[in-house]
């Protein structure tokens, strides 16, 4: 597993506390995947409601709060595939 997992699945799991009503993946080209459910934040890839994907900049940016995820997605830089409602609540979990 990347560091860049590592850290992004302890900041994922500070930040949402326990578990999420729902199932997302974010994928970090070159990196790896997190799983985001029930059960909490884990490095992990596995099938999930909704998948985002990102560069590695795009993806700390949103979790340092210097990106916008909802510009990203705009702009072409996170890529939603399934559930909009599901990424739309992960989204507010984590404001």
């Amino acid at each position: 597993m990347s560091e860049v997992i590592e850290k992004a699945v302890l900041a994922l799991q500070e930040r949402l506390g326990g578990g999420f009503d729902g199932t997302v993946k974010f994928v970090i080209e070159d990196e790896g995947a997190i799983m985001i459910d029930e059960d909490g934040v884990r490095a992990g890839d596995e099938e999930a409601e909704c998948t985002l994907s990102a560069d590695r900049e795009t993806f700390q940016g949103i979790m340092e709060g210097d990106v916008n995820p909802t510009a990203a997605f705009m702009g072409g830089k996170l890529k939603l595939d399934g559930d909009m409602s599901t990424a739309m609540k992960l989204g507010a979990a984590l404001s």
